[in-house]
């Protein structure tokens, strides 16, 4: 994190606590005043009442004046609920001057809903209103029918045909996450003219760094960097400074691609063009980048068996629904390492120190599949992964298994010798942890690549699977080479 970087987060941090301080401080404020003997005078407790909380509410309303949106989600998303709903109130009051509908873009999902079950039907409309088409097609899954009903039929015939074009592609693709917003020109035009042209924005959209040249058919010639609109002579053509060979983008791609070529390239922005060559729009590298964030997000989740994003503020019900599956997946399998060790209860009973040393092996053999299948994962997420590498992989990992075993097998093997004062039972431990790491790196190959064929998300549960796998067979292996060689 940069210093800058942690500046902010600093603030925020210490904005944070004012306002739970200040939300404090209100409950506590408003509970003495209960407490107080004014019931012979109900118009003096009505008045001190009322001026306690207009004094809180001036003081948190400022200090989320001039926040920025994400800030404001934020501060939404670490506030229990009853809370949350209160700041939401006063963020949607004329007195912060917050667009509310850009926080309902910058919150996630999971509060998002809260946030929207809180606001009127006309309120959900006037705060969608100020959103861009391509903003607006963000947040319409989560708006009720009937409010994306009545902002469509206020939205002009354009923007009713841009808001079907973006909601109309799936999540992952370019088309969901294009920007309508964009500078077009023409090519017999002088670079003079368009600085004029330019001169009568307001603003230019955010990250315009190229102008985009288009026929009168709207298709794509060619870009024009604003670094060659600025330095070269004013008189001189657009067609003889723009840029021809430029990476082009359709609304079908996949998002995964587009971020690969974001971050090959260094591009800030890109055009998206119909198959026909027509402009349509452009990607930013704003989009990119929250993309990039969502996915990293939801792979995090999918390792730990989370189903979706999780409000931490959430009811217990909600919370239960979105671990449960995961969950019971765990169960299956932990059943099954359990009857695995069931089947040799008579070996540990006879031999003790078995008990002790079988959690190493288990271990030992989960942490090395996750790392097999963090480095696979990674490999089909950068597209780095040939369609005909299963073979090539699994002698690669197994080599590096056995490597790892014979080492760090033979290490606990000695550890064990020491211990235990017998050859027999070092033997066993390196045999074991050789054998359990040669499974976990066949598992950590066979799992993610298997998902990603049946159309899965290689991400999603494998921890789960690789851990289950290496726990039942390292337990077998190493309490069934004991029950050979030991008892």
């Amino acid at each position: 994190m940069s210093s800058l970087e942690q500046l902010h987060h600093d603030d925020m941090q210490h904005t944070l606590r004012d306002v739970q301080a200040l939300l404090a401080r209100q409950k506590l404020e408003e509970d003495l005043i209960h407490r107080q003997d004014l019931h012979r005078h109900e118009d003096r407790r009505e008045l001190v009442e009322n001026l306690a909380h207009k004094q809180n509410v001036a003081r948190i309303t400022d200090k989320l004046t001039g926040l920025h949106p994400a800030d404001i989600a934020f501060i939404l998303e670490a506030l229990p609920v009853d809370d949350r709903l209160f700041v939401w109130d006063l963020v949607r009051s004329a007195e912060t001057d917050i667009n509310d509908g850009e926080v309902l873009l910058e919150v996630s999902d999971a509060v998002r809903e809260s946030l929207i079950e809180a606001m009127a039907p006309a309120e959900l409309v006037a705060a969608a209103e100020n959103l861009d088409t391509d903003e607006l097609a963000d947040l319409a899954p989560d708006l009720p029918k009937q409010v994306m009903d009545d902002i469509y039929l206020g939205l002009d015939t354009e923007e009713r045909e841009r808001l079907r074009a973006a909601m109309s592609y799936e999540e992952d693709a370019v088309g969901a996450l294009m920007d309508f917003e964009m500078v077009s020109v023409r090519e017999d035009v002088t670079l003079e003219v368009v600085l004029r042209y330019l001169r009568l924005f307001d603003e230019l959209p955010d990250h315009t760094d190229q102008l985009f040249v288009v026929d009168r058919e709207e298709r794509l010639l060619g870009v024009l960097p604003l670094q060659r609109l600025l330095v070269n002579d004013p008189d001189s053509n657009v067609g003889e400074l723009m840029l021809t060979d430029t990476l082009t983008l359709h609304p079908g791609d996949k998002a995964d691609d587009a971020a690969k070529a974001f971050e090959r390239y260094d591009l800030v922005s890109a055009p998206v063009t119909s198959r026909d060559r027509k402009l349509i729009g452009r990607m930013t590298v704003a989009a990119v980048v929250d993309f990039i964030r969502d996915k990293s997000e939801a792979e995090l989740l999918g390792q730990a068996g989370l189903k979706e994003e999780e409000d931490i503020f959430a009811p217990v019900w909600d919370s239960v629904k979105n671990r449960w599956s995961w969950l019971a997946v765990n169960l299956v399998t932990a059943f099954v390492a359990s009857r695995v060790i069931g089947a040799f209860e008579d070996s540990i009973e006879k031999l003790v120190a078995l008990a002790a040393l079988m959690p190493i092996v288990a271990g030992i053999g989960g942490n090395s599949g996750n790392q097999t299948i963090t480095m696979i994962v990674r490999a089909i997420a950068t597209g780095q992964m040939p369609p005909d590498v299963l073979r090539r992989l699994l002698h690669k990992e197994m080599s590096v298994a056995l490597f790892n075993g014979v080492f760090w097998g033979g290490l606990l093997g000695l550890l064990a010798f020491a211990l235990y004062r017998s050859w027999s039972l070092g033997l066993v431990m390196t045999l074991a942890m050789t054998l359990n790491l040669l499974l976990a790196a066949f598992m950590g190959v066979v799992i993610p690549l298997t998902m990603q064929r049946l159309g899965r998300d290689p991400a999603v549960g494998s921890s789960v699977l690789i851990t289950a796998c290496t726990d039942s067979g390292g337990f077998f292996i190493f309490l069934g080479l004991a029950t050979l060689l030991l008892i």
